[in-house]
């Protein structure tokens, strides 16, 4: 079993960079795709970015491409979202997820995660 805890939510003027951390227990991550989602005020859970386990490839919605970066350390077993020029309308829960390890996902539907954390939140003011 994957424990998924995140950190580094806050509040910050648009523009400014926060840089989350999600911190993994239970057992090793390392053979897990790993993504982060997040839930806007009064809207959908959606997808934000991912990282293949298989060779590190990443992948980003639309709307955070060339804002955010996502990145993983096996070592310590964390994963991490770096996002720049944050904007209003990123104001979400952001939610770190796993896959069960060696399965081949898409990396966009949050159906085929299995572990979730708890979610931090990020508020962005204008």
């Amino acid at each position: 079993q994957l424990q998924l805890v995140e950190s580094g939510g806050g509040l910050v003027q648009a523009g400014g960079s926060l840089r989350l951390s999600c911190a993994a227990s239970g057992r090793t991550f390392s053979g897990s795709s790993m993504g982060w989602f997040r839930q806007p005020p009064g809207k959908e859970r959606e997808f934000a970015a991912a990282i293949s386990w298989i060779d590190g490839g990443t992948y980003y919605a639309d709307s955070v491409k060339g804002r955010f970066t996502i990145s993983r350390d096996n070592a310590k077993n964390t994963l991490y979202l770096q996002m720049n020029s944050l904007k209003p309308e990123d104001t979400a829960v952001y939610y770190c997820a796993a896959c069960n390890p060696g399965r081949i996902v898409t990396f966009r539907n949050p159906d085929e995660y299995d572990y979730w954390g708890q979610g931090t939140q990020v508020t962005v003011s204008s």
